[in-house]
Parts: C-alpha cells; structure tokens; sequence
C-alpha cells in the first residue's frame, strides 16, 4: 500500500517505475509533438523534483526541441516523462499512476493547436503557442 503522501508508476513492463510525492493535479499539452508522441493530447502531471526513478538502464532519452527531452522505457516503449533540459523536474504522464490517482484536469496549453476531433468537458485555464512560449520559453 502507498503512503498518502506518495505516488507510485511504472511503465507497461514493468522494468521503469517512480515514486514522487502525490499530486491531485493533471495538465493537458495539446502541442503537435505531444500528440505525435503520444496519439493524443499528453496528460501531464508536474511532479518537479522530488520523484525517484528505478530502472534508469531502462530509459531512453529523445532531445525532442532545443529545450527539452522526453524520456521513454527501452523494453516496452511506455511514454514516461517531459523534461526541459537541465532540470531535475519531471513532468510524468498521468497514466503511469494508476493506484490511487484521483487527478482534477487544471489547465490545457497550446488550446489553439488542439485539433476540432476531441474536446475535454472540464472548463479549465488555457494558453495558446504565443502565451506560452511567452511566459516559459526560453530567453
């Protein structure tokens, strides 16, 4: 059992899991690269710097974009993590969580690239590109 201030994952294998303090929050990446990633939008969950990762010799980095690298299991293929580069914070797809995560969807950023296919019911906070890469892109 997990403690209550603790999450758990791992990928599909098996062979990659992380542990990191709980969140209750999701945020949803509309961008091109996510949804070509993943198939659809990713649902992301901030976990910054407090998360450990076993099986380490299992994990494959891509340098997706100048800033930042995504991070996938060599065995099954599992999306694991978004990282800008040279941070030690993660953010993890929320599906790797699957003991106790009760996520509430908080934001969704690059609302304006989202496709016309699919639509979340939740009404939350939204960026565009622009706002985006205005407020966190790189100098």
């Amino acid at each position: 059992m997990e403690p209550l201030d603790r999450m758990e994952g791992q990928c599909l294998c098996g062979a990659v899991s992380i542990q990191t303090g709980r969140r209750d929050r999701l945020d949803v990446c509309h961008c091109g690269m996510c949804r070509r990633w993943g198939g659809g939008p990713m649902l992301a969950v901030h976990c910054g710097k407090d998360s450990q990762i076993t099986g380490l010799e299992h994990v494959k980095v891509y340098i997706s974009s100048d800033w930042a690298e995504r991070g996938f299991c060599d065995t099954c293929g599992t999306h694991l993590f978004y990282k800008l580069k040279g941070s030690d914070e993660y953010v993890f797809t929320a599906g790797l969580f699957q003991q106790g995560a009760d996520f509430v969807m908080g934001s969704q950023i690059f609302i304006d690239k989202k496709p016309e296919y699919y639509t979340f019911a939740e009404q939350t906070p939204v960026m565009t590109e622009a706002e985006v890469f205005e407020k966190y892109g790189p100098p």
